[in-house]
């Protein structure tokens, strides 16, 4: 059967944008047309030499209604504005997806803004890295990644599919999943740990003592604060289009420092039965659990044993009562 995956347009040539037009030409299968737009003439040039693009479009207009495929890898504030004007240039069956952090907002807007007929499929790869720019694309960007996919109501299942061709073409994992959902899930671990990032960084640097701070940081303060590097304005657009499940989930984060504090505060076994959890949790989740990093755990692999706690120090008291599990995240 042949591939339904011929012409892909690409708006935004940034990181994403750049990766996914290398990925695009590099995967399996029939030759894929990519065919791209930037606003920045140099950046669209540029996205041509590299081999991301095969051509650029003369203009946005042009560019769009050349493909039955548009992909929009724009900051998501600038999602509306796109949808608004290539709107009156697709083909009256044309697919659109985008790669935008957020997802529900995103909806709405397509809802609002495309012409009956025009099928939106939603979309967002779980992946990046902090520096921006298609200097920094590369081919395999997406390759064993989670691409989340959320559909509009009204999309046909012949444009779903044709979307999950180019995920999978480009090496992403699908996962269809609900604008809300999405929404909701992210805010936890993509949205928060880059505010914290950046928070953290933030913090420290402000120090009079940054000096002789900064000669000291070493890979763990790198390795916590690498997404304040991020591109500022997918930041922004981020904490603005997913506020509500932000708060949220920053809401609950204070809860969790309050509790660590009040533990080294106390100090004793439920301290070191918290960062032993911890530990053990974050191997699991990591598919560790004894086994060479990157392999599965095997079928009824039991989870790692924290080494023995660390003897009090004199004078410290142990708390009274049961050891208690940290509570389990709601």
């Amino acid at each position: 059967m042949s591939s339904g995956l011929k012409r892909v347009t690409i708006v935004g040539l940034g990181l994403i944008g750049g990766s996914l037009g290398l990925a695009l030409k590099a995967g399996p299968g029939p030759e894929v047309e990519v065919i791209g737009y930037d606003r920045n003439r140099t950046v669209a040039a540029k996205a041509r030499r590299l081999g991301a693009i095969d051509r650029a479009g003369a203009d946005l207009a042009e560019a769009v209604a050349a493909s039955p495929l548009v992909v929009i890898a724009t900051p998501v504030l600038a999602i509306r504005q796109t949808l608004e004007r290539i709107a009156p240039h697709l083909q009256p069956d044309a697919v659109v997806t985008d790669t935008g952090s957020t997802k529900a907002m995103v909806m709405a807007w397509a809802g609002e803004l495309l012409p009956p007929g025009v099928n939106f499929v939603g979309g967002h790869p779980m992946a990046g890295k902090e520096t921006q720019g298609v200097d920094h694309a590369q081919a395999d960007l997406f390759h064993g990644k989670t691409y989340c996919l959320c559909p509009s109501p009204e999309a046909r299942q012949e444009a779903v599919d044709l979307v999950t061709e180019m995920v999978r073409r480009v090496g992403g994992q699908p996962l269809l999943i609900s604008a809300e959902e999405h929404d909701r899930y992210v805010a936890a671990v993509s949205h928060l740990p880059l505010v914290v990032s950046v928070a953290l960084f933030n913090l420290v640097r402000s120090s009079p003592d940054w000096p002789r701070l900064a000669a000291l940081a070493a890979s763990g303060f790198r390795d916590v604060t690498r997404l304040a590097s991020g591109d500022p304005e997918m930041g922004h657009d981020i904490c603005v289009t997913n506020r509500e499940q932000l708060l949220h989930w920053l809401d609950r984060f204070q809860e969790e420092l309050t509790r660590f504090r009040e533990l080294i505060l106390r100090g004793g076994r439920e301290l070191y039965d918290a960062l032993a959890t911890a530990q053990a949790e974050r191997n699991a989740f990591l598919g560790t659990r004894g086994t060479p990093s990157g392999r599965p755990p095997r079928p009824g692999g039991r989870r790692p044993r924290a080494s023995s706690p660390p003897r009090p120090l004199a004078g410290a008291r142990r708390q009274p009562g049961r050891r208690r599990r940290p509570p389990s995240a709601r």
